[in-house]
C-alpha cells in the first residue's frame, strides 16, 4: 500500500463527505441572449480557497490559477488546467456583476484573453484548449482535448464578446465548435456511440463517458445558442447531445448510487461509483437541464438519485469506491 497516495484519498474522501451539502445554486435567469450567471452560481471566494476546485495551487502574475497534478502524476507537479482555469473565471465574472467595477472587469478580461491566447488553432479541428498533462487513470499521456475544456472557453469568450463588442472573441468561439463534430481518434471531442454523440470531459483510446463532463460540456454549447439562436451548428450539437443523454442516463444507475463514468477498458475498473459530491452534482446539474428543456426523463432521476443518498448506501458505495481505486492504483 503506498501511504502517501492512501493519506490523498483518505483526505479528499473526508473533504467530499464535508462538501455533500454544499451544492450549487441554479441561477434563475439561464436562457436569455445576455450572458450574465452561469448556469451554477460559482463563487470566487469558494473557488480561490480551494473548496469547489482543490487542486488549484496558485496563481500566475495575472491572476490565472495554476493547478497542482494529481497525485498519480509523476511527470510534472504543476499545469494551466483549462477546466479550473474557466470556473475561476466565471467566478470572477459573478463578482464583476455584482459590483460592476471596472478593477473586476479587467479581472475578468484577462480571463478571456488567456482563453483567446491560448488557443491551438488547426484548419480541421478549429480551436482546442489542451491540457498538458497526463491522464494515468485513461492511459492518456497528453496533451489532452476536451469538452468540458472547449465549453469553458465558449463560455468565457461569449462573455467577454458582449462585454467588449470584440468579434475576434465570438469568432473563436464559434470556432471552438468544429471539434464537437469530430471523433476524439481525429482529435476531437466526441466519442460517438450506441446512445448517440458523447461530449468527453477525458479524452482516451478508448470512450471515457463522464457523466458530469457531458453535462457541463453541453452549458458552453447551450451559451453560444442563447447569444447566436440562428446559428445551426452549435443547435444541432446541444439538441444531438440531450438526446444522448435521455438515451444514456439509465445506463449510470446502479440500483442504490450512480456511476461516475462508464469506461469499459480492460485497464479501468468494471464500475466506479461517483462519490457523494459527485451524486449531488449529477442532481444539480440534472434539475438544471430540466429547467432548460423540461424533459422529464431528468425529473425523474433528480428524484432517484436524491432517494438513493441514505447511510446504508454511502458505505455501500465507498466499498466499491475503494476497489475501484485499487485497480487504478491510487491507493
Amino acid at each position: 500500500m503506498n501511504i502517501k497516495k492512501t493519506l490523498f484519498m483518505l483526505k479528499k474522501i473526508k473533504r467530499d463527505i464535508k462538501a455533500s451539502n454544499d451544492t450549487y445554486k441554479i441561477p434563475s435567469n439561464i436562457t436569455s441572449q445576455k450572458l450574465e450567471k452561469y448556469y451554477f452560481d460559482f463563487q470566487e471566494k469558494r473557488i480561490s480557497k480551494g473548496k469547489d476546485q482543490a487542486l488549484i495551487d496558485k496563481f500566475d502574475e495575472n491572476g490565472i490559477p495554476i493547478n497542482k497534478t494529481y497525485i498519480d502524476v509523476t511527470d510534472k507537479d504543476f499545469v494551466y488546467f483549462p477546466i479550473s482555469i474557466g470556473q475561476m473565471g466565471l467566478s470572477i465574472f459573478h463578482t464583476y456583476l455584482e459590483t460592476k467595477s471596472d478593477k473586476d472587469k479587467n479581472r475578468f478580461l484577462k480571463f478571456v484573453d488567456w482563453y483567446y491566447n491560448n488557443a491551438e488553432v488547426d484548419e480541421d479541428l478549429g480551436v482546442r484548449w489542451m491540457t498538458d498533462v497526463s491522464l494515468p487513470q485513461y492511459q492518456n499521456l497528453g496533451p489532452w482535448q476536451s469538452a468540458f475544456s472547449q465549453s469553458r472557453g465558449i463560455s468565457i469568450l461569449l462573455r467577454g464578446y458582449q462585454l467588449t463588442g470584440k468579434k475576434k472573441y465570438s469568432k473563436m468561439a464559434e470556432k471552438a465548435l468544429i471539434s464537437f463534430t469530430k471523433s476524439v481518434e481525429e482529435g476531437g471531442v466526441t466519442s460517438f456511440t450506441k446512445w448517440g454523440p458523447f461530449y468527453e470531459e477525458y479524452s482516451a483510446s478508448v470512450p471515457t463517458l463522464v457523466l458530469n463532463g457531458m453535462i457541463f460540456s453541453l452549458c458552453g454549447i447551450y451559451d453560444f445558442v442563447r447569444v447566436f439562436p440562428e446559428n445551426k451548428l452549435a443547435k444541432k450539437i446541444f439538441d444531438d447531445g440531450i438526446e444522448t443523454l435521455k438515451n444514456i442516463l439509465p445506463e449510470y444507475d446502479m440500483g442504490y448510487w450512480s456511476k461516475y463514468n462508464l469506461c469499459e477498458a480492460n485497464f479501468y475498473p468494471k464500475v466506479d461509483p461517483a462519490t457523494i459530491g459527485y451524486q449531488r452534482l449529477h442532481i444539480t446539474q440534472l434539475e438544471m437541464l430540466y429547467k432548460l428543456t423540461g424533459e422529464e426523463i431528468f425529473n425523474n432521476y433528480i428524484m432517484k438519485f436524491e432517494k438513493q443518498i441514505k447511510f446504508v448506501n454511502i458505505l455501500r458505495m465507498y466499498f466499491v469506491k475503494y476497489k475501484a481505486l485499487k485497480k487504478l492504483k491510487r491507493v
